[in-house]
């Protein structure tokens, strides 16, 4: 518990000394956000607001992190997880793919940045080599860090026996390029008012650290018992409390109106994060009701996109959804605290639902 604690304590710490130094650091550069023309009028006035403010997040929740690690690494002699090492791997991967969009988009001086190739490329080499590292990397106990299960086994890599595992592998990488993919672009579209990635990421996030700290002290099988074969649940634990710390750190500055925005170089590492702690924790099913409201952004902007190409009329007044109830009259404050709040039942409701399928599975 008290490394839990030290996690939270130093990521809300840095969090609230290090926003408003990075905001004036920003500020100085001329590093403001550009806002696209063809969105609310009421945003224009959001122009030229700081951004790359996921920078913060970034180092709050890899230092909160850090110090959890040092204190039992001292007090208790217990080395840091792969498992944890390699979720961290993949968001500030992702944070700084992010990075380099939002300095693209200043260079630039519009609100487009890196292309959606130069994305895509960027986030499949993150995946992959997530994947990779995640199938081979041995834990000090022999045991290998890989989240699906698949193992290498020793014999010759290409061969009819292994055929299975190749294949299998293969399998997973897809997978993890679906997860990262789908999750970094999700958040990254939620993120389009002031306090509604970061308010939503902190209900998200505490959920997966809900689920963590289940995991940490469920996982002696009982006989003939369900039980979670997680590496290292703990430290996953630690990742996502940080995470919570660091969203409600920057929520104090990022709530309307804005002093500063997370840009991309936040909402992909967030993003990124979920994807790898999903994958880490064995729930990336359940994940698609842990952040139902991110999927909700996302489908709405699939759906505006197909009906405009295909029948040549918008679904909505505008994509993604939250902007739809902007235009319908809804204070943008009401519009990012019901979508909190949206993200809290559902996250009750996955809670619920893991609760129930572990005592189902276990037979308690």
């Amino acid at each position: 518990m008290i490394a839990v604690l030290i996690g939270l304590a130093v990521s809300l710490v840095i969090t609230f000394i290090g926003t408003p130094i990075v905001t004036n650091i920003i500020t100085d550069l001329h590093y403001g956000q550009y806002i696209r023309q063809d969105g609310p009028q009421s945003h224009m006035v959001k122009r030229g607001t700081p951004t790359m403010g996921g920078i913060v997040i970034n180092i709050a929740i890899v230092f909160g992190w850090l110090a959890s690690a040092l204190y039992r690494a001292i007090a208790l002699g217990k080395a840091p997880s792969v498992n944890a090492i390699l979720v961290l791997f993949v968001m500030l991967s992702m944070g700084l793919l992010g990075f380099i969009d939002d300095f693209a988009k200043v260079a630039k001086k519009q609100n487009e940045g890196l292309t959606i190739h130069a994305k895509l490329i960027g986030q499949i080499a993150v995946a992959t080599i997530y994947a990779i590292l995640s199938l081979t990397i041995q834990t000090p106990d022999g045991q290998v860090s890989a989240h699906s299960g698949i193992t290498f086994i020793e014999k010759p890599f290409i061969s009819f026996e292994n055929l299975g595992t190749i294949l299998s592998a293969i399998l997973f990488i897809i997978w993890v390029n679906l997860l990262i993919a789908a999750w970094t672009n999700a958040i990254n579209l939620t993120d389009g008012l002031d306090g509604l990635a970061s308010g939503s990421s902190m209900v998200a996030f505490l959920g997966f650290a809900i689920i963590g700290m289940w995991q940490t002290y469920h996982r002696v099988p009982l006989p003939n018992s369900y039980s979670y074969t997680v590496q290292d649940p703990q430290d996953l634990t630690i990742i996502a409390l940080c995470a919570v710390a660091a969203c409600f750190g920057f929520l104090w500055f990022n709530s309307n109106p804005a002093t500063i925005f997370m840009g991309d170089t936040g909402s992909l590492a967030l993003g990124g994060l979920f994807a790898a702690l999903s994958i880490a924790t064995h729930t990336e099913v359940l994940a698609v009701m842990l952040g139902a409201l991110f999927v909700w952004e996302t489908v709405s902007d699939v759906i505006q996109i197909f009906s405009f190409k295909v029948f040549h009329k918008r679904v909505f007044k505008m994509a993604p959804i939250h902007h739809h109830y902007e235009l319908k009259g809804w204070s943008e404050n009401k519009v990012v605290v019901r979508f909190w709040m949206i993200e809290m039942v559902c996250v009750i409701i996955a809670l619920v639902i893991f609760y129930l399928d572990w005592v189902i599975r276990s037979g308690i």
